[in-house]
């Protein structure tokens, strides 16, 4: 067994959105995903099989859903976004990293 750090071995320079997978079964991935600027192509949406729970461990970003409503996510904050619920990622805030927590599970 090895103790790690989710909030360690980040890289300074983000110039992509990193997306890591940090466990992964046939019923539950656990993921974690740096961003720094990053947002959803434009007119791309999510459509996933899996329920998506999100929790923000640093940083701000906009998540927009396509009922045009959008969530503004601080530190700490969380939501769960369910199965095949279109959404995107608005914006995440440029000037500090946003580091994501995210579980998807069926």
């Amino acid at each position: 067994m090895k103790r790690q750090n989710f909030l360690s071995n980040i890289p300074t320079n983000i110039s992509q959105e990193i997306i890591e997978t940090i466990i992964s079964s046939e019923h539950i991935r656990i993921e974690r995903i740096i961003s720094m600027g990053h947002s959803s192509p434009e007119n791309f949406w999510y459509d996933q099989l899996e329920n998506e729970w999100v929790l923000l461990l640093e940083g701000k970003a906009m998540i927009k859903f396509d009922d045009e409503s959008v969530i503004t996510l601080h530190k700490g904050d969380y939501i769960l976004i369910p199965a095949h619920q279109k959404h995107r990622v608005e914006w995440s805030d440029p000037e500090h990293r946003t580091i994501w927590l995210t579980i998807f599970f069926k």
